[in-house]
C-alpha cells in the first residue's frame, strides 16, 4: 500500500537498522522520517540535540537519538553501540552529515579547510570504519555517502567543501572495492541545489530569488530534501541489490547543461 506521505511502498525496509548522520533537519531529517515510514528502526546522529531528539520522538518507537559529532571516533562507538543495543546489526549507514563555510582560497584559514575535511570527509570514513564489524555481524549492508555536485564540479568560495566531495567519492569506490566480499555495498548521491539551511548560507536569500536562479537549468528550479531521501532509501533497499561504488546524480539537471530556450520554454 503506498504511504501518503511519501509516494513509496510501505516496507521497503522492513528488518534493517539505519544510522542517519546530520539527522536533526533538512535532508538528514527527511531520510530519518522516511526510512522509519518504510519499515526500518533509526539511529538519528547530529550535534543539534534538541532538534534531534525532537525528531526522534515524533517519529515515534522506530527511532532513536543520540549525539554524533562525525569526525569524533568516540562518537560513532557509542552510536553503533546504542543501534546493536536497541535494535540490533547495523545493516544501513547514510553519511549525511557536512558543512559548507562560503570563504575563497584567499581568506581561507588552514584551521577552516582541516574542519571541513573533518567532518565532510573523515567523518564518513570514520562511520565507515565503525559500522563494518556490525554489518558483517547482519551478513551485509549498504552505505549510503552523501557528496556533491561539489564533487564534479567547484563553486568559488567553496575550496574546502569541494575538496571534501571530491574526496568521497574516492572513498565510496575504495569501500566498495573492499567491502563487496562481505556482502556490503557502497554507494554516493550527488545533490544539486536543495533547499536547506546550506543553499541558504548566503543572508537575505528568499524563495523568489532562488526560483530566479534556478531558471536557466533543466528543472528550472531547487530541490527539495525528500527527493534525496527517496534516492537514498532506494539505495539502502535490497531494489538496488546489483549497485555499488556508483555515483548517482540528484542535481535537476545542472551538470547536464543550460538549455538555451530555458526562459521561453518556461512562459
Amino acid at each position: 500500500m503506498a504511504n501518503e506521505d511519501t509516494g513509496t511502498s510501505a516496507g521497503r525496509l522492513e528488518g534493517k537498522v539505519a544510522i542517519v548522520t546530520g539527522a536533526a533537519r533538512a535532508q538528514g531529517e527527511a531520510e530519518a522520517r522516511l526510512f522509519a515510514a518504510e519499515g526500518a528502526r533509526v539511529v538519528l546522529g547530529d550535534i543539534l540535540d534538541a532538534e534531534g531528539e525532537a525528531v526522534a520522538a515524533d517519529i515515534g518507537p522506530l527511532a532513536v537519538y543520540q549525539h554524533l559529532d562525525v569526525s569524533v571516533a568516540g562518537d560513532w562507538k557509542a552510536v553503533v553501540a546504542l543501534a546493536e543495543e536497541r535494535f540490533g546489526s547495523v545493516s544501513v549507514l547514510i553519511n549525511n552529515a557536512g558543512i559548507n563555510p562560503l570563504n575563497p582560497i584567499e581568506t581561507l584559514e588552514e584551521e577552516e579547510f582541516r574542519r571541513v575535511l573533518d567532518v565532510n570527509l573523515i567523518g564518513q570514513f570514520l562511520g565507515i570504519k565503525a559500522v563494518l564489524p556490525s554489518m558483517k555481524a547482519a551478513g551485509g549492508g549498504s552505505i549510503v555517502n552523501i557528496s556533491s555536485i561539489n564533487g564534479y564540479v567547484a563553486t568559488y568560495g567553496l575550496s574546502a567543501y569541494t575538496t571534501s566531495k571530491f574526496g568521497v567519492r574516492g572513498l565510496t569506490r575504495a569501500a566498495a572495492v573492499e567491502l563487496g566480499r562481505y556482502g556490503i555495498r557502497a554507494n554516493s548521491i550527488h545533490p544539486g541545489p536543495i533547499d536547506t539551511a546550506m543553499i541558504r548560507i548566503v543572508p537575505g536569500i528568499t524563495d523568489e530569488m532562488l526560483t530566479e536562479h534556478f531558471r536557466d537549468y533543466p528543472l528550472q528550479r531547487v530541490g527539495q530534501p525528500i527527493e534525496i531521501a527517496r534516492l537514498a532509501l532506494w539505495l539502502a533497499s535490497d531494489e538496488s541489490s546489483y549497485s555499488t561504488g556508483a555515483e548517482f546524480l540528484a542535481d535537476g539537471g545542472m551538470l547536464a547543461g543550460t538549455p538555451m530556450a530555458s526562459r521561453e520554454s518556461a512562459e
